[in-house]
């Protein structure tokens, strides 16, 4: 478990550091930036030793080195993973799929809250209950479909990483005023970064480069 968090945070500071060398970020952004991916993985939090300082230019430098003594303790501390059941004739292999399975189906009502932003709510009724556990269906289903995707265009089965990535790019209204007093607006999409680019070739999809508005 620990390595796994560590994995998550030595990732996100390479696009982070990768970022600040493309992009003049702002330190302070980055410091807040960097705190929220440790409070997000706070095992793993104490493994790293990251310093963001700033260049001549302003922009910000982040480095980072891993701190070997934790890591022991972290190691020795984490103990072992034990999984408890009455089921017999089982293989260990299908006992671990099963739990997955369930943590998994935990994991589809925690999307509606981190990437549909959807609180919950406490339904008294029966037919809105039942809309509840539609909602999360539906975004569970798409959430597997993404993470489908993402595994035959071999980007791993973590489609969040791909949404963190594509979420950088914006789509934006230029408006351009005219002599007469009306407003000539088209809505135009943010060309994307060649990190961008690359998954978006890999997993076949096709950025507009204008949005036509009466369609929507």
């Amino acid at each position: 478990m620990t390595q796994r968090f560590e994995t998550k945070i030595e990732e996100a500071l390479v696009r982070l550091k990768a970022g600040c060398e493309k992009k003049n970020r702002d330190v302070q952004k980055v410091e807040r930036q960097i705190g929220r991916l440790l409070a997000k993985n706070s095992r793993a939090a104490k493994l790293f030793d990251i310093k963001v300082s700033k260049a001549e230019s302003g922009a910000a430098i982040v480095e980072w080195s891993k701190v070997d003594g934790s890591r022991n303790w972290a190691t020795l501390n984490a103990g072992c993973y034990l999984l408890r059941t009455n089921v017999s004739g089982w293989s260990d292999e299908e006992l671990w799929k099963a739990y997955i399975q369930l943590t998994e189906a935990e994991a589809a009502f925690r999307i509606q809250e981190s990437d549909l932003s959807i609180r919950p709510i406490w339904h008294q009724k029966e037919d809105r209950v039942l809309a509840h556990i539609f909602v999360c269906f539906i975004a569970y289903v798409l959430w597997k479909s993404l993470g489908q995707l993402c595994i035959k265009a071999g980007l791993g089965n973590e489609p969040r990483r791909v949404l963190d990535e594509l979420s950088e790019i914006h789509s934006m209204d230029v408006v351009l005023p005219t002599k007469s007093g009306l407003e000539i607006r088209t809505r135009c999409v943010s060309k994307p970064t060649d990190h961008q680019q690359i998954l978006l070739d890999r997993l076949g999809l096709n950025l507009p480069t204008k949005i036509n508005l009466k369609q929507m």
